[in-house]
């Protein structure tokens, strides 16, 4: 199975093979650096529109390219405020090769309110990596890695958008399309 993925970042890439490893055996997931048409930092929205965009994006890099592949994956971390407070949440979004759907979203982590307005200007691995002294943490362990002492990693938060974002494809009474 030939699957793509609209990042580059090695942490988003190996929190979806983890997804997919738990339902396929043998694929092939490639990385492909397109763009979210939203704020390096998505606040609220932004964050689905950023993971929708990204995958329309791959798809029309694939079709333009002649590149078959059986699923297409995405997945933006923004903030937000709709769950009462402020936090950090990873929306997926998964489309197969009829154009099917899937989205999920992971588990989210608290932000102080003293950091949400320099977060918004700055992304969040920026202020986490100058918090705790760091350079580059939304390649590896991301902000929340430090945050749980590396209980749960942003591979973690990933991998689990992903599985909600596969629901759809890997039962299917629950697709819309049945």
């Amino acid at each position: 199975m030939k699957v793509l993925i609209g990042t580059k970042n090695p942490g988003k890439i190996e929190g979806a093979k983890r997804a997919l490893a738990k339902y396929f055996d043998n694929f092939e997931l490639e990385g492909v650096k397109v763009s979210s048409d939203v704020a390096d930092q998505p606040v609220g929205i932004e964050t689905y529109n950023g993971a929708l965009n990204r995958v329309n994006n791959l798809v029309a890099y694939a079709k333009q390219n002649n590149i078959e592949a059986d699923l297409f994956l995405s997945v933006e971390s923004g903030l937000t405020s709709e769950l009462g407070f402020w936090a950090i949440t990873n929306i997926a979004v998964i489309k197969n090769s009829k154009g099917e759907m899937g989205v999920g979203s992971s588990a989210s982590f608290p932000v102080p309110n003293k950091y949400v307005e320099q977060i918004k200007t700055q992304t969040l691995g920026t202020v986490m990596d100058n918090i705790f002294n760091e350079s580059d943490l939304r390649s590896s362990t991301g902000g929340i890695g430090l945050l749980t002492r590396e209980v749960i990693t942003r591979i973690d938060l990933t991998c689990d958008a992903f599985l909600m974002a596969l629901t759809p494809f890997i039962n299917s009474v629950w697709n819309d399309n049945n």
